[in-house]
């Protein structure tokens, strides 16, 4: 059997589903509202811990106006070229588009990586819009500036600074300035989950 490139699928589809329920700026909970599905089902989905039913994503597809290839992360990501003498016509925007989400694990279940990459900014930025939901997540800034929003917390972290918060704490995020992308990686576990050093710290350092 070869593949087809859609072993990975459901691991980075629920990465996608949790990027644009956040882009949407809805809670699990209001989600399970519009939707009719629990809660508890829609964590275990945007964590890789159940796969979603064909059902499910329809509905889920509804309530965040995206197609199912968006989701599925099928969709072509090329159009075609425009007559000569035309302008081709601004896509309408969907959730997520502004924020690339790059998975980087390809099982389900457990830990979960991801690169999410913000473009540059035109104008200074709002206050990062917050969500919360199950979960323990991991960040380590790669590039750029990251404007981190936790609870009544203002951080803004620099390339090497890392962060790690119980994801029930609302939290959201932005790129905390007009220099250009902000690059970052993202571990996401089970609520309890954490990660475990088995080194000693550095002599002279302390933990």
């Amino acid at each position: 059997m070869t593949d087809d490139g859609t072993a990975d699928t459901p691991a980075a589809m629920g990465a996608r589903l949790r990027t644009a329920r956040e882009q949407c700026g809805a809670t699990l909970t209001g989600v399970s509202r519009a939707t009719g599905i629990a809660p508890s089902t829609l964590s275990r989905i945007e964590t890789g811990r159940r796969k979603p039913t064909l059902e499910v994503l329809l509905r889920l597809a509804r309530a965040y106006g995206a197609s199912l290839d968006e989701l599925a992360g099928t969709a072509p990501v090329t159009a075609p070229d425009p007559a000569p003498g035309t302008r081709a016509p601004a896509p309408p925007p969907r959730p997520g588009d502004d924020k690339a989400v790059l998975p980087l694990t390809r099982y389900v279940g457990g830990l979960h990586a991801h690169k999410h990459v913000l473009p540059a900014l035109d104008a200074p930025p709002a206050r990062p819009r917050q969500v919360s939901h199950d979960g323990y997540e991991w960040l380590c800034v790669l590039y750029g500036r990251l404007w981190l929003a936790l609870g009544d917390q203002d951080l803004v972290l620099s390339a090497g600074d890392t962060a790690e918060f119980d994801t029930r704490t609302a939290h959201g995020v932005a790129n905390a300035g007009t220099g250009g992308p902000v690059e970052y990686l993202i571990m996401f576990g089970p609520q309890g989950e954490r990660l475990r050093s088995r080194t000693p710290p550095a002599p002279g350092r302390t933990r």
